[in-house]
């Protein structure tokens, strides 16, 4: 177990993470106008390189999380990501943006395949502990929402970037004053026997996690990164003004994130199975639904859609948790990461295009197209026992 700041400050990491790299799809419209095109959906595509390092970039992280250690590596993500941060604020053309972010998204890398992995070191109740820390992590979404909003309105969109940025290299300067000390790299210490199901090779549960994870993530980056305009849209006559927006935004994404800590407690009482895939059917079944909606309903539903989008997020963190030894999930997380969030970021580039062609129905019908796939892809996950808390004693 962690000390409390190192806990805090990994959790922080976590909402700091999804924060920092929502703020350019939440302020896209007034980036746009600053940079003299017509049209926000122009300039969504440059926004493709930050979410595709993001996801390359956890090989390498967990890679050096293992074999050089977390805390090093936590480092390195702290002030590299305010770093970054600082430089998105300094640019003054769309390609300044694409490669600024591009390094925001190569630092916001680091967090999964590190900052999971080190949390749960030694957690007595390691699902509790992977929902605590995703109900942080969307509250970094909503944080985006609320925060960039009013900063984008009072202060402009260019110190959107600068605040978490500070906030960030206060954070790091904590964790080296406070965090944990590492006695050596997790893959220097002695590996505990990880094993998958009886008659379930290793490999095959992670090409299915793989999978999942990747179409999941899809999901996850199609609904956060058009949420903003998808809510403008949809409160046509009602509300328009982006603060308020942010406001609303954020209301839906911090009741949502709730649904994490449910989810982390049945983990740990539950086979992760049926547990899984209920939650995916629910996905699907309120996007279809969101699709016939505008208005307050439009808003009401899509509270529920990305409460199951949310709650969907621990399963992937928890079979790792359940069938990897410590000593190298950073790398195990990182490969399924690498190929997950590298294919999802594609989902940037869609929205611009989808929505310019076919407008936000279409995006949405593609949201449930995509949870369909995921629910077709866990029907091939192994079953497997009650994750307990003793069956995480390593």
């Amino acid at each position: 177990m962690h000390n409390r700041p190192t806990q805090i400050l990994l959790n922080i990491g976590h909402a700091l993470d999804h924060l920092m790299l929502l703020i350019f799809a939440t302020a896209v419209t007034r980036i746009a106008a600053d940079f003299g095109l017509a049209r926000w959906e122009d300039l969504m595509p440059y926004g493709v390189a930050a979410f595709f390092f993001f996801g390359v970039g956890s090989l390498p992280a967990g890679k050096l999380g293992d074999q050089w250690g977390r805390r090093k590596m936590m480092l390195v993500f702290f002030f590299g990501m305010g770093l970054a941060s600082l430089l998105v604020a300094a640019t003054q053309t769309p390609l300044q943006m694409a490669f600024a972010l591009a390094l925001l998204g190569a630092f916001a890398s680091i967090y999964h395949p590190v900052g999971i992995p080190m949390l749960v070191q030694g957690a007595p109740r390691p699902g509790w502990t992977i929902g605590v820390n995703g109900l942080a992590g969307n509250l970094g979404v909503a944080g985006a929402a609320v925060a960039t909003g009013f900063l984008m309105q009072y202060a402009g969109w260019r110190t959107a970037f600068v605040v978490p940025g500070l906030v960030c290299l206060a954070c790091g300067l904590l964790f080296a004053l406070h965090g944990t000390r590492e006695a050596a790299a997790p893959a220097a210490k002695k590996k505990a026997a990880g094993h998958a199901p009886h008659g379930v090779s290793l490999a095959r549960l992670f090409l299915v996690m793989t999978m999942a994870a990747t179409s999941g993530s899809l999901l996850f980056n199609l609904s956060t990164n058009a949420n903003f305009e998808l809510l403008t849209d949809r409160l046509q006559g009602i509300a328009q003004d982006p603060a308020r927006i942010g406001v609303l935004l954020a209301a839906v994404y911090t009741a949502a994130s709730v649904t994490q800590l449910v989810v982390g407690y049945l983990i740990d009482r539950h086979a992760l199975k049926t547990l899984y895939m209920g939650v995916i059917a629910i996905q699907a079944l309120l996007l279809v639904l969101a699709t016939t909606l505008s208005g307050w309903a439009f808003l009401a539903i899509q509270f529920l859609f990305m409460a199951a989008i949310f709650g969907a997020i621990p399963f992937t963190d928890a079979l790792i948790v359940r069938y990897v030894d410590d000593a190298m999930r950073s790398r195990v997380a990182g490969m399924r990461l690498a190929v997950s969030l590298g294919a999802s970021s594609v989902a940037v580039w869609l929205i611009g295009p989808v929505v310019k062609n076919a407008g936000f129905t279409a995006l949405l019908g593609v949201m449930a197209a995509t949870s369909v796939v995921t629910l077709l892809v866990l029907t091939q996950l192994p079953g497997a026992p009650v994750q307990g808390a003793a069956a995480h004693q390593r």
